[in-house]
């Protein structure tokens, strides 16, 4: 099945503690023929994830008995890794930058533009089902001591195994999948969000920290994913 935009009847979790902001976009969701699920706090959402095949999770940040931020936190420890689009009031770059730092994908500021927030959702679902089981590229990636299989979706270093975010995950492939050539943070925007990016530093840099962080030794020294100062970043070979 099918909606309007041709995307599939995927399902959409909806968190957040305000009935009537859940409803709203239950409504656009169900619009664009998608199924919905519901929750009212993060306790809510860890249940129903380990309950039912979820593609994507919209999750609010200020929700009471367990907030959102400590909800995604739980959800990547758990080795989770559906997309997140988290959405908040707050409009500081901090909070967006710790959004992302604990797993999130995607930041999203209240009041949001609907079209806005369809148009985000419906680029996540894209690429959670080609990096999922609809599209299995038959490759492994493998730069020294580092792997990526493109099919189990799991990350090694020198054959431990190693937690990476959908975007974490997405931002590797491509540089693995083109050893020494340097993308700039515009590029790499634009090939994972598959939209043009602005003022997009925070969000590009925060995740290729969170990449240095667990595939380096030593991260201020990096032997794999280097920057090529005022140009962008490459995985040397």
């Amino acid at each position: 099945m099918k909606g309007r935009n041709n995307v599939m009847a995927y399902r959409v979790l909806v968190a957040d503690d305000d009935h009537d902001i859940r409803q709203a976009i239950t409504i656009y969701l169900k619009n664009e023929g998608l199924e919905v699920s519901e929750a009212a706090n993060g306790e809510e959402v860890l249940r129903i994830i380990a309950n039912e095949e979820v593609h994507l999770l919209i999750l609010d940040v200020m929700m009471p008995i367990l907030d959102g931020l400590t909800t995604a936190i739980k959800l990547r420890e758990n080795d989770e890794n559906i997309p997140i689009l988290m959405l908040s009031a707050k409009s500081e770059d901090i909070d967006k930058i710790h959004g992302l730092q604990v797993g999130a994908d995607d930041y999203l500021e209240k009041p949001f533009n609907p079209l806005e927030l369809m148009a985000r959702v419906r680029a996540h679902l894209r690429r959670y089902t080609k990096l999922g089981t609809m599209e299995k590229p038959a490759s492994v990636l493998t730069i020294e001591g580092l792997t990526l299989d493109q099919v189990t979706k799991i990350v090694t270093i020198e054959g431990q195994p190693l937690k990476m975010t959908p975007k974490e995950f997405q931002i590797l492939a491509l540089l693995m999948s083109h050893p020494n050539q340097v993308f700039s943070m515009e590029q790499i925007y634009e090939q994972i969000w598959k939209e043009v990016g602005f003022n997009i530093e925070n969000t590009v840099s925060v995740h290729i920290r969170k990449i240095r962080e667990k595939i380096e030794i030593d991260p201020k020294k990096p032997k794999y994913l280097k920057v090529v100062w005022g140009v962008g970043y490459k995985i040397e070979h």
